[in-house]
């Protein structure tokens, strides 16, 4: 005895399916809760029993079941099948509708699966989902308990609804693989920042514990053998006066130098303070500092601390400014650093473009090529996936702004 037919035999009632599906696909590009979304609308829609999305993975070797109506979606990510496996890896491989109206089990392409209990069911359709430029990108498949006929105008619409669905499938999976590689490219960045700031560390304690001790000892000598000399003996211990001058210039320099290669202020004080901190440090112009206290991946926190710490060496080398002006904030979802002086300015395109002139607030280098300090802060920022900008005129002064995004940071 047959049962009744496939109800959709208005226009009305299919533009409808496909509306959903169109509106279930723009929901979000999760492939997951979209199959799911999907398999319960044409459930819905076409008076069936269960339905099935297999979805071909990368390889394009195999099928994943990646949606199902209850209470078969226990299974979603548990039943794989070969191409040319089952109804359904025949459909895949051949690229062609199936139809078993009974008798599943006499079909030779059917392979029973314990999971999906293909025995309560009495008849399926299973149609490939693909389209022009996506390819094959699975198949879907619908199934009823009671003797179901499936006319051709079934069949060609459930080929429709495969078709839209490959097309929603395949930017889904496109944008997956866009997420994967941005992920990747985070990843990678962090990896290198690491690596950089490792090497920085090493060198610090190289020269602390090496080049640094040495000439605390060599001090110590140079006082001593002063202390030990008579007193007539002026020419030698002015001598020895003018050694221990060069030391303690040295030891200042190694000491500065220790401290640009990595300062401590970003794991004691964090971004904000370190900022303030680095303004009140900076020698030959006034900095005034407005920085936001922020949460951000450490290695997005060390580019923009060395972005503001170029920046404000250009300054007092090139702006001839006297107030500089070091802000940070977040805004809509951005961790906007800014420096900003009052000094001399200069023409940015004339010192190689708008985001890569010369050094902050000075004049081109030589044959007017870009400044190096500015594109080491252009290069930090893309590092980090942020932009780089530069406003300046001569006369009015320089900002440098920098945008990284703040993903879930909070204030």
């Amino acid at each position: 005895m047959s049962g009744p037919a496939l109800e959709l035999g208005d226009p009305e009632r299919e533009n409808r399916l496909l509306v959903g599906i169109i509106e279930a696909a723009a929901a979000g590009p999760d492939l997951g809760p979209l199959a799911a979304k999907v398999a319960r609308l044409i459930v819905a829609a076409t008076g069936t029993d269960v339905c099935f999305v297999h979805v071909l993975d990368d390889s394009g070797t195999s099928l994943t079941l990646a949606g199902a109506t209850p209470p078969m979606d226990e299974q979603v990510g548990k039943v794989r099948l070969r191409l040319g496996e089952g109804v359904t890896g025949w459909v895949a491989s051949h690229r062609r509708p199936a139809v078993i109206v009974a008798d599943k089990e006499s079909d030779p392409r059917y392979r029973y699966i314990p999971g999906l209990h293909g025995r309560d069911y009495t008849s399926m359709a299973s149609v490939p989902m693909a389209s022009e430029p996506s390819g094959l990108v699975g198949v879907l498949n619908v199934h009823t308990r009671a003797r179901r006929e499936f006319t051709e105008r079934d069949v060609r619409l459930l080929t429709t609804i495969g078709s839209l669905l490959a097309g929603v499938v395949h930017q889904a999976r496109l944008h997956r693989r866009l997420a994967a590689r941005e992920r990747a490219h985070e990843q990678f960045v962090e990896h290198v920042i690491e690596v950089q700031e490792g090497e920085r560390r090493r060198i610090a304690a190289d020269i602390h514990d090496g080049i640094s001790q040495r000439l605390l000892s060599l001090a110590y000598h140079l006082d001593a053998a002063a202390d030990a000399l008579p007193a007539d003996r002026q020419f030698a211990a002015g001598q020895l006066a003018r050694a221990r001058e060069i030391v303690d210039l040295t030891l200042d320099e190694a000491r500065a130098t220790i401290f640009d290669l990595r300062p401590p202020l970003l794991d004691d004080l964090g971004l904000a303070d370190g900022l303030a901190s680095l303004g009140r440090s900076t020698a030959g112009v006034r900095v005034e500092v407005d920085a936001q206290e922020c949460t951000l991946p450490e290695h997005v926190q060390i580019a923009l601390y060395r972005i503001a710490q170029e920046a404000l060496q250009n300054v007092v080398k090139h702006a001839r400014a006297e107030v500089a002006r070091l802000e940070l904030r977040l805004e809509r979802g951005m961790a906007v650093l800014q420096v900003a002086d009052d000094g001399a300015g200069f023409d940015p395109a004339a010192a190689g473009g708008h985001e890569d002139g010369a050094g902050q607030g000075g004049a081109p280098g030589p044959g007017g090529a870009p400044g190096y300090g500015l594109r080491s802060m252009a290069e930090r920022a893309g590092l980090v996936g942020g932009r780089f900008e530069v406003r300046s005129a001569p006369g009015r002064g320089t900002t440098v702004t920098v945008r990284v995004p703040a993903g879930h940071a909070r204030p």
